[in-house]
């Protein structure tokens, strides 16, 4: 029996015949978009980082497919059938809406998306309450892989990827007296998150192909809040570095750029690429 979610939180809950060994303090995150899988797993009791993997699929794949690759990946992975006190689901796609709280109503969710999104009669619409700016965030997670994990583990926590990413930035923001804009690269979109002292001004995301693509929609962006790009502070976080091509054009019209960090105080048994590089995936802990 597939269970729904509950209002807030956004947990599967039941009871589950796999046996947990309590001597094992373990986590697991995944991140799951249509073109790729990522994982991570926490061993709580040394604090370490024992595991991560990325999984990065030649063409974007729909959610059909996008199961099928994540019950190869099981399949394959003999970590990932081990027992976890806790599994946590991060949910990469621009289906998603930011509504202030006070202007939130949850009989309404499909008229938050409706209008600057195709969605359909029988997509599952859900939320994250976002507490430290008292905002909602309204959007569609891939039902199939939650049904899939829920199978896999029983109970588990799922959250869209920008409330991962905005509840993160905000709080190393929050006592920030400037005006800062962050860029999170992936393979094939980026997000933008503006902050002014610890305000979130705006949140956007991008497809890209080219750097072109990139660089007009990062201006773009800035423009409209009448940023300068001589004196705005653009922070990068993901998969960039500076031999990046995006790097490059970035720094050729903003003076300002530098890497953001993740601030974190796990033990690695592998590093990361740098200490921005998987962002969300290791701050859903």
């Amino acid at each position: 029996m597939k269970l729904t979610p509950m209002e807030t939180g956004q947990k599967y809950m039941a009871q589950t015949t796999k046996t947990l060994n309590l001597n094992i303090n373990q986590e697991l995150s995944i991140q799951v978009s249509l073109s790729g899988l990522s994982f991570c797993i926490l061993h709580k009791d040394s604090n370490t980082i024992t595991y991560i993997k990325h999984i990065a699929f030649e063409n974007k794949v729909n959610p059909i497919e996008l199961l099928e690759k994540l019950k190869q990946v099981f399949n394959s992975e003999e970590l990932l059938n081990d027992n976890f006190n806790a599994v946590n689901v991060i949910h990469v796609n621009d289906l998603s809406s930011l509504v202030p709280k006070p202007l939130f109503n949850e009989d309404y969710l499909a008229d938050y998306l409706k209008f600057n999104l195709k969605i359909l009669k029988s997509d599952f619409i859900t939320f994250d309450a976002i507490s430290i700016n008292d905002s909602v965030n309204v959007y569609v997670p891939y039902v199939n892989l939650n049904n899939f994990i829920y199978d896999q583990y029983g109970s588990f926590t799922y959250k869209h990827f920008s409330t991962v990413l905005i509840e993160n930035i905000l709080a190393l923001e929050k006592n920030a007296i400037e005006t800062k804009v962050y860029v999170h690269i992936s393979q094939d979109h980026f997000e933008i998150i503006i902050v002014n002292k610890g305000e979130l001004l705006i949140y956007n995301t991008f497809d890209y192909t080219t750097k072109e693509d990139f660089i007009y929609y990062l201006l773009f962006t800035t423009e409209q809040l009448e940023l300068n790009p001589e004196t705005l502070h653009l922070v990068f976080l993901g998969d960039i570095n500076k031999d990046s091509e995006l790097y490059d054009v970035s720094y050729k019209y903003i003076r300002n750029v530098s890497f953001g960090n993740r601030f974190d105080s796990y033990n690695y048994k592998n590093q990361p690429k740098t200490n921005y590089s998987d962002f969300t995936l290791i701050k859903s802990f």
